[in-house]
């Protein structure tokens, strides 16, 4: 595992955030951001993740190819599945979002931001429009309880993902609308949509299919955190399904199977591999796959998160343990 790397970027990082945790020493790098609109209310919350600006390039309009073409994912690695009314479904696999986090598109008409934030496992697809217009997304390489600060760049407001809301800029308050697009295994995919489309994969120089964070979801704390921990005992690095202010423990799931509770119905069932666990994706623990589905069996937007993660955001959220 490298988990000794992390833990010395941590302190390092952690040890000069009070310094440089200022709008002043972030104007050079983002002159047209409005840094006096803001909900943030202590900028210390905000650290560097390392990379600058677009460090990690978000993706836009990216080709792809038939799911029956596709041969170099592995039957377990997850995917984000997108379906919107009668187009053909996508698959846009977390080998290539772990490394770009945005993927920037347009699906039956409705221009779409697919993300993914590997610091708190969130995978959100939100759609672009806003009563501001339609916004195209990048990675500011800034962090908010080690949560990925998105940024748009026509306002070049800064966005939190986890919650895709504005957080400072001309559009703070602004929340994108999040659509019900899930994670699951490319061989569920690929056997449910034969006709299906997959990401192609990005001319970048990257190793897509290797984890570069290997071990990090094993790890005893988050990367980059220094809020409290989940109540109820619950470790910070467990997944919990989040569906609006609910969380449900994915070790809850995964022991019963289905659960209806709360207006939803949620499903696990094995077969997906942890994109954080060893350094193949492929070959990462088994985490399972989740469907949210509504009384008219309709899908529901919902993530899949780290447990510290809806509770920094989420404080006041009601945990489903079943008790």
């Amino acid at each position: 595992m490298q988990i000794k790397p992390i833990l010395v970027a941590v302190i390092l990082a952690l040890a000069g955030a009070a310094a440089h945790a200022n709008p002043a020493n972030w104007r050079p790098e983002w002159p047209d951001t409005d840094f006096d609109k803001t909900t943030v209310a202590d900028w210390a919350e905000i650290l560097s993740g390392g990379p600058p600006k677009d460090g990690i390039p978000a993706l836009s309009d990216p080709a792809f190819i038939a799911a029956a073409d596709e041969t170099r994912i592995g039957a377990r690695e997850p995917v984000i599945t997108v379906r919107i009314g009668t187009a053909r479904a996508r698959a846009y696999p977390l080998r290539y979002l772990t490394w770009h986090e945005i993927v920037n598109d347009t699906v039956a008409g409705v221009p779409v931001a697919v993300t993914f934030c590997p610091l708190c496992n969130s995978g959100i697809t939100f759609d672009r429009r806003t009563r501001h217009g339609t916004l195209t997304f990048g990675v500011s390489g800034k962090l908010r309880n080690s949560d990925m600060v998105m940024y748009d760049r026509e306002t070049q407001s800064w966005w939190q993902q986890a919650q895709g809301l504005a957080i400072v800029g001309d559009l703070t308050g602004t929340t994108l609308k999040s659509l019900p697009t899930w994670l699951e295994s490319w061989g569920e995919f690929s056997a449910r949509n034969p006709d299906g489309l997959v990401m192609d994969e990005p001319d970048y120089g990257r190793e897509y299919g290797r984890n570069p964070y290997q071990g990090y979801d094993s790890l005893a704390r988050p990367f980059l955190y220094n809020g409290e921990n989940p109540p109820h005992g619950i470790a910070p690095l467990v997944r919990v399904v989040r569906v609006g202010v609910r969380a449900w423990p994915l070790t809850r799931l995964a022991d019963a199977g289905t659960l209806n509770e709360a207006g939803v119905t949620i499903s696990w069932t094995s077969g997906q591999a942890s994109a954080l666990d060893t350094g193949r994706i492929a070959k990462g623990k088994d985490v399972g796959n989740i469907r949210v589905r509504d009384g008219q069996g309709r899908d529901v937007a919902h993530d899949v998160m780290f447990a510290f993660a809806f509770h920094a955001f989420w404080p006041d959220g009601t945990w489903m343990l079943g008790q």
